[in-house]
């Protein structure tokens, strides 16, 4: 069981799930017979809380607790599979790609002239960019220009093109977060004429990697308005990704609520093996150690012996912190946007609620805006009460962008009694692109028979579209083969395809315009 002690009266509670602690008898007779004693077996609290919390846990959300398990069990033992599917799937894609596609490779290949990927350069795309290969943002240059220059004087209709094309360049750089470090600054540089800051690959105490990706651009090198964090989401075939998404594990902070542990694992806050990480990080006693320039690789050791020798190099939350600092001192006049698609998303807003929890207050003062994409909830309904305050006023500055039968922001699961809720500003695009405001998606928890016969519908009606979106929007919405490919899948997964950057991009430039006030410099 997880180690934990009070520190400085910090009042630790916890629940942590783990498939690896019971068999599948265990979960059958829990999850058929409701048999609670087997269900506590894959359960993990705060020594003063047992067995009485995780009794009440498991008698209380016991199906949403078994579906957590029983995905995570899947995932897992399909892990290997997933990483192998993908490595090959990735060197194909852009072997066609980088050939010419499959007429071009057989070209190649009579005249020996063929082109080996490689991972790690900036022609090497990640899956998701071969399922839309668009780079360009919307308008292009009019971008920077009416970011520098906008202001709360413009007409409506010039802030409304203002606010498209900040999401504009939220998605892109949603999406461009999946990419490898070369190709990243090549897009940011070449195409977006902007200013590439870093890329960092930040340790991940969940997945016990260096698997948490986030990078750092500038609207410009000097005097810059614009300073955009972007965390990269969940990869198709990365298991860990996936069983991030679908863990239940959530721990408690005072006056804060209850925040998904995956997620604070991601960001470097702490790690479930050693508890007590959390409260040293939650407290900001890690602080003293980790506060420093970003652009140093090496972190001091903090007595943590759970991140292993070597692999202290960088955390998100302290790299990306301070090195917002930074620029924000060298660019006097500018602001920041947090972005992420999938389970970047669900980081992109958990970074400034810790900022706020650490009375952060000098930085959250030039937060311009969040935007998510796709977004998993990351804690309890206290969370939103207390964020309130910071992102609603003067104007909203979190938008929470979900479109259609989209999977991932129906997890972990919510009904009444259970804990994960989404907070914020829910900008909902129907399967047509059109734009709803709405505290919650609807069916927001991807379950129940009324919905299953029109899930399946829609994801016929994705598919006829894709074959012709090119025709009726243009060419920068013709979908190839790979997307297509993926649409079809969709037809037995539809909330998983429905997930792809693809619909998010089509619906923040397609979708109608918005009435809401958006955040503006």
């Amino acid at each position: 069981m997880a180690s934990t002690s009070n520190v400085d009266d910090f009042d630790s509670r916890y629940l942590i799930v783990n498939p690896e602690n019971g068999g599948m008898v265990d979960l059958l007779k829990y999850l058929l017979l409701g048999d609670i004693s087997s269900g506590v077996k894959f359960l993990e609290a705060e020594a003063e809380a047992v067995p009485v919390l995780v009794v009440e846990e498991a008698a209380d959300h016991r199906w949403v607790i078994a579906v957590s398990i029983i995905a995570r069990k899947i995932i897992g033992f399909f892990a290997k599979p997933m990483e192998y599917t993908g490595f090959v799937v990735d060197f194909t894609l852009n072997l066609l790609s980088q050939n010419g596609n499959i007429f071009g490779l057989l070209y190649s290949l009579l005249h020996g002239k063929v082109v080996i990927p490689r991972r790690g350069t900036e022609t090497f795309l990640s899956t998701i960019g071969q399922l839309d290969g668009r780079i360009d943002l919307y308008k292009g240059q009019y971008l920077t220009e009416q970011l520098r220059y906008s202001d709360v004087g413009q007409s409506g209709i010039e802030m409304e093109l203002v606010n498209r094309i900040l999401m504009d360049l939220c998605i892109m750089a949603s999406k461009l977060a999946y990419e490898n470090a070369e190709v990243v600054r090549n897009v940011v540089v070449d195409h977006w004429k902007m200013h590439f800051v870093d890329f960092y690959n930040c340790w991940n105490d969940f997945e016990k990697e260096m698997s948490t990706q986030v990078f750092i651009l500038t609207d410009k090198p000097r005097d810059a308005t614009l300073i955009l964090i972007s965390f990269r989401g969940t990869e198709p075939f990365d298991a860990d990704d996936w069983c991030t998404d679908f863990d239940y594990s959530w721990y408690e902070i005072p006056k804060l609520g209850k925040v998904h542990m995956g997620f604070l694992e991601a960001l470097g806050l702490g790690n479930r093996a050693d508890t007590v990480t959390f409260q040293n990080h939650l407290l900001g006693k890690e602080a003293k150690f980790r506060d420093r320039s970003s652009d140093s690789q090496e972190l001091p050791s903090t007595g943590n012996d759970c991140i292993p020798p070597g692999k202290m190099e960088l955390t998100a939350y302290y790299a990306v912190k301070n090195k917002v600092k930074s620029l924000l001192e060298e660019h006097k006049k500018a602001k920041f946007v947090v972005t992420g698609h999938s389970l970047g998303g669900a980081l992109a807003i958990l970074f400034p609620t810790m900022l706020v929890l650490h009375d952060e207050m000098e930085i959250m003062h030039s937060l311009l805006g969040v935007y998510t994409f796709g977004q998993p909830r990351i804690g309890n309904e206290r969370i939103g009460r207390f964020m309130k305050a910071h992102l609603e006023s003067p104007v909203q500055k979190y938008f929470r962008v979900v479109y259609c039968n989209d999977m991932v922001p129906r997890l972990p699961y919510d009904d009444k009694t259970f804990l994960y809720k989404h907070f914020g500003v829910c900008l909902f695009y129907n399967s047509c692109y059109i734009e709803q405001k709405v505290d919650e998606e609807p069916n927001k928890n991807f379950l129940g028979l009324r919905y299953l016969i029109p899930v399946y519908l829609n994801a016929l009606w994705e598919l006829i579209r894709s074959l012709t979106m090119g025709y009726t929007h243009g060419p920068q919405y013709k979908e190839g083969w790979f997307s297509i490919f993926a649409r079809i899948l969709g037809l037995a997964f539809p909330g998983i395809s429905a997930h792809c950057p693809t619909d998010y991009v089509n619906s923040v430039r397609l979708g109608k315009e918005r009435t809401i006030q958006m955040s503006s410099f």
